[in-house]
């Protein structure tokens, strides 16, 4: 008897998991009623219809200025305090390919990574920018720090879905 009501009190808690994000407070459990959700689940979402280079409405200045400080400690925490430094001097970082022998990808902020061959490697694209966006709204230096661990730890990933462009531009769902 025991186990059977363990079962539906754990398919009741997982029933209600959406609307009490602790797990044991809410309406069933007599308790109070958890505060409000604040983590982000933005993959539950469709952006298709955010117009580019926006987070999306409601997103005040102030937003985007935290959004802009929490991204750049992101990248400075996942590059390191030298990579960080020297890809905002610069204004890129170049990455050898593992795949091809002599080809080198230019990764910059907020921009299509460019694809420099060497002098005696063929591009294996036609185009010489590949282009990948986010799933959702993400600021450019965040993004940047994914994209710099995609292309360094898996590159054939980036390869599969990556879309070879001839001209440069940026991103459409960074800002």
């Amino acid at each position: 008897m025991r186990a059977r009501a363990t079962r539906s009190s754990f398919w009741a808690r997982l029933r209600d998991w959406p609307r009490s994000p602790r797990g044991g407070s809410g309406p069933d459990t007599g308790q109070a009623a958890a505060p409000p959700r604040t983590l982000e689940l933005p993959w539950r979402h469709r952006w298709d219809h955010l117009p580019k280079r926006t987070a999306g409405f409601g997103f005040t200045l102030r937003d985007y200025e935290a959004a802009y400080r929490r991204a750049a400690e992101v990248a400075r925490t996942t590059l390191g305090h030298e990579l960080w430094e020297r890809a905002k001097r610069q204004g890129y970082l170049d990455l050898s390919s593992q795949l091809y022998p002599g080809l080198t990808y230019r990764l910059r902020v907020g921009q299509r990574i460019e694809v420099l061959p060497g002098p005696t490697t063929p591009s294996p694209w036609p185009h010489r920018y590949l282009c990948i966006n986010p799933t959702y709204p993400l600021p450019e230096a965040e993004f940047f720090a994914h994209l710099y661990l995609y292309v360094r730890d898996h590159e054939a990933e980036v390869v599969r879905v990556a879309a070879p462009q001839p001209w440069d531009q940026s991103l459409g769902r960074t800002f």
